[in-house]
């Protein structure tokens, strides 16, 4: 890795900090996105990161689960890693099945609440009103991502 690759690296793990992730993430995520070949194995990328081996496997683990990034087959047992497309779509989606029990539970304490206390139930319907038009409007916004998306895959084919 050159040192812009590493300063690219470095940054995406501050990135991935700011949504959550750890930096270990980002670093991990951004050098599947930018190595070649496209795909590394945990030694490899544990070397790259000059992270441990144990801790690459964790973060790998985590990465995969969020469908940020996938276990290649190999014919040998070392496991090795790309990153996915559409791995930051699939992201969001997961983030907004957690729209409906949050709307679910702040119906709850506008219950609590009843038609008293108007300022704090103020409050409530706001962020319930909140979560109901991003749940709503997510998925609007994903289908014109997609949509996007092949545009501009279309668009590359008949200019190359």
């Amino acid at each position: 890795m050159d040192a812009r690759e590493s300063e690219f690296v470095d940054r995406m793990g501050l990135i991935m900090e700011r949504f959550g992730g750890t930096r270990t993430m980002g670093r991990l995520y951004a050098w599947l996105m930018i190595c070649d070949p496209p795909h590394q194995s945990l030694t490899a990328l544990a070397a790259e990161l000059g992270v441990s081996k144990t801790a690459i496997s964790t973060v790998a683990r985590q990465l995969e689960a969020g469908g940020m990034i996938e276990r290649v087959p190999t014919s040998k047992r070392e496991h090795r890693y790309q990153v996915v497309q559409g791995g930051w779509a699939h992201v969001l989606r997961v983030q907004l099945t957690f729209m409906r029990p949050a709307i679910e539970v702040l119906d709850f304490g506008l219950s609590v609440l009843g038609g008293e206390r108007s300022e704090q139930r103020a409050r409530l319907e706001e962020t319930k009103e909140f979560f109901a038009f991003t749940e709503r409007d997510a998925d609007e916004a994903l289908q014109r991502w997609e949509e996007y998306r092949k545009s501009l895959r279309d668009e590359n084919r008949s200019s190359g």
